[in-house]
């Protein structure tokens, strides 16, 4: 018996490698945070403060579920990302002492309505419905921090039905790992289970029906889901 007027939701969730499921609280962004990507979202590259946007926890995909089509838009993209998840959390914290916050590193897909993001900006309006709709998170496993180590370097890849379509290296942040974490914690007070996603490389580009998305990250895993 509970005082729930109705039943509370699920629990969103993701799979870890080696077993277990990590709870999820919540999903922040960094927007722009490859140098090349920026020029070609007309950006600019200069290391000018990060700025963040979420996701709703459920709009997570995993154990390479397919990932509907949305609707209200003509121009879906993808965008391969480094996903964080935090097993600590709190408030201002040190860049140096971000590190010791990680459960691990995943490989995920953040998925866009190119179209509505554009009149969202034109506008001035909020990106939420270009970037939060449903199942707009594609997230491989998760690996413990134990059997990836520091994650800073390596190549980040994504082939549309098996061509490529974005290629860079970890390396290439603008921001790192700490550094978004740290930046991230004066505007929120983070928690364990939450996700970050970490910007994408250049080569964002249109999915369309039937296209298989498969991302690669060195040393951390891949990520696959097919648009229905």
């Amino acid at each position: 018996m509970t005082n729930y007027v109705i039943d509370p939701p699920p629990q969103a969730c993701a799979p870890v490698a080696g077993g277990g499921l990590f709870p999820v609280r919540r999903i922040f962004c960094v927007g722009q945070n490859y140098a090349d990507h920026a020029r070609e979202m007309g950006g600019d590259p200069q290391r000018n403060p990060p700025f963040f946007f979420t996701k709703p926890a459920d709009a997570l995909a995993v154990n390479g579920a397919d990932a509907p089509y949305p609707s209200l838009t003509h121009n879906l993209h993808h965008e391969i990302e480094l996903v964080v998840a935090l097993a600590g959390g709190g408030r201002d914290i040190a860049a140096e002492a971000a590190e010791a916050l990680i459960f691990g590193y995943a490989a995920g897909i953040d998925l866009t309505r190119r179209d509505l993001q554009a009149e969202a900006k034109k506008a001035g309006r909020p990106w939420d419905m270009a970037k939060g709709f449903d199942v707009s998170a594609p997230l491989g496993l998760i690996r413990p921090i134990g059997q990836t180590g520091r994650v800073g370097q390596g190549r980040i890849s994504l082939t549309v039905n098996g061509a490529p379509r974005q290629s860079g290296d970890l390396a290439d942040m603008i921001w790192s790992v700490p550094e978004i974490i740290a930046i991230l914690s004066t505007y929120v007070k983070l928690a364990p289970g939450d996700l970050i996603f970490t910007g994408t490389p250049a080569g964002v580009g249109p999915a369309l029906t039937g296209d298989v998305l498969h991302g690669e990250i060195e040393g951390v895993g891949e990520v696959t889901t097919r648009i229905v």
